[in-house]
């Protein structure tokens, strides 16, 4: 930068533009124009592929590992959606698909077989609860 050129921010404010340095790669690239060549301009196409959605039902096995898990179904279900979900990162549709069904059915035998245990147990407690009450009438 030169001596002469005047700083950004000047402490009097004058009505006079400030004078302004011209760069010399500015100048050479007004002069030029633009890039010429004799070979001619090529150009590349990149075909991206829409993603397929491929279903890991990784929140279903994270339900069914915290709340309903018989006979470890629900951890096994979760770890095959975490290897479905990594197959998907790595671009394998194919293992995706294969870990996440299985983490599917998985799922769904997790959550039938938590739902008669549920239904077992209310009804077992029903049944107590009623064979007592006819058994002791009067109350203890």
């Amino acid at each position: 930068m030169n001596r002469n050129s005047q700083p950004f921010f000047s402490t009097v404010h004058t009505r006079v533009p400030p004078s302004y340095e011209v760069l010399k790669e500015e100048h050479e690239v007004s002069v030029l124009g633009g890039p010429q060549s004799s070979m001619p301009e090529r150009t590349t196409v990149i075909n991206i592929q829409p993603e397929t959605v491929v279903p890991d039902h990784i929140v279903w096995s994270l339900f069914n590992t915290l709340f309903f898990n018989p006979c470890c179904l629900g951890f096994v279900a979760f770890a095959y959606s975490v290897k479905s979900r990594d197959r998907k990162m790595a671009g394998d549709v194919i293992g995706a698909q294969t870990y996440g069904s299985t983490a599917k059915c998985l799922n769904i035998w997790a959550l039938v077989l938590s739902l008669l245990v549920i239904i077992a147990t209310v009804i077992a407690v029903i049944v107590i609860v009623v064979t007592g009450v006819n058994r002791y009438p009067g109350g203890y």
